[in-house]
């Protein structure tokens, strides 16, 4: 069995084709201009990257993971990426304006990591929490839906959940922390529905035979079509004292 947080670099090429992305919208909520300097941290294959360098005058990437950030170089070559963990950022100290974790926080959300992020920002600087939420109701079949409810609840979880995300924040350098939220939505056909399960640590971490077994049965409860997702956007942000 793989470790659930290193079971992306494995299905990288999953995560990049079938992960929905995030709406431009979502950076109007934060109070940072366009010549900011910002870091995504755990940024994976550049879902939020590719977003930051749209705004942001200057964004650095950090990844742990070899495959996922090969796919986050390819894809945005305007980011400067480095190898490097929410716990050893590899940047200098009040580097940077903003740090945004997207989809990632669950994974390093403890007092090493708020530490580490509280050097690289300046005074004054953002700290941004970002993740999407499948909204109801879902277009995916219901006995889909439920093999899937049943594979989460089998699966060993080392994340943290949303509250105490919550509390590691409130217990750093930082100001009550706010919760905005943009809604958007994602089309996928079957494959890519396919591709996007395959991506979850749930599936990923499998051993091989089980893994193509799992997909298997799943993609036997999905017909052809087009599935549209209503996705909310997340970002809660603090402000560095």
């Amino acid at each position: 069995m793989i470790d659930p947080a290193r079971s992306f670099d494995r299905a990288a090429d999953a995560y990049e084709a079938s992960r929905p992305s995030y709406p431009d919208a979502l950076l109007d909520l934060l109070p940072l201009d366009a010549g900011a300097t910002v870091l995504d941290l755990g940024a994976g294959t550049g879902k939020l990257t590719r977003v930051l360098v749209r705004r942001y005058a200057h964004v650095v990437a950090v990844e742990p993971l070899d495959a996922m950030r090969a796919l986050l170089e390819q894809v945005v070559p305007e980011a400067e990426t480095h190898a490097g963990t929410a716990e050893a950022i590899p940047l200098g100290d009040a580097s940077v304006d903003a740090v945004f974790a997207a989809q990632a926080f669950h994974w390093f959300a403890n007092e090493e990591a708020l530490a580490e992020i509280a050097r690289v920002l300046r005074p004054g600087g953002v700290f941004a929490d970002v993740w999407n939420d499948a909204l109801d109701p879902s277009p995916l079949p219901e006995a889909y839906v439920t093999r899937i409810e049943e594979l989460f609840h089998a699966a060993p979880y080392t994340g943290m959940d949303d509250s105490r995300r919550t509390e590691v924040v409130r217990g750093g350098p930082f100001g009550e922390p706010q919760l905005d939220g943009i809604d958007h939505e994602q089309v996928q056909d079957r494959a890519s529905v396919l591709a996007f399960i395959s991506s979850v640590s749930a599936v990923a971490r499998l051993p091989e035979n089980e893994r193509a077994a799992v997909l298997a049965e799943l993609g036997a409860l999905l017909p052809e079509g087009t599935y549209r997702f209503r996705i909310r956007a997340n970002v809660r942000w603090a402000v560095r004292d």
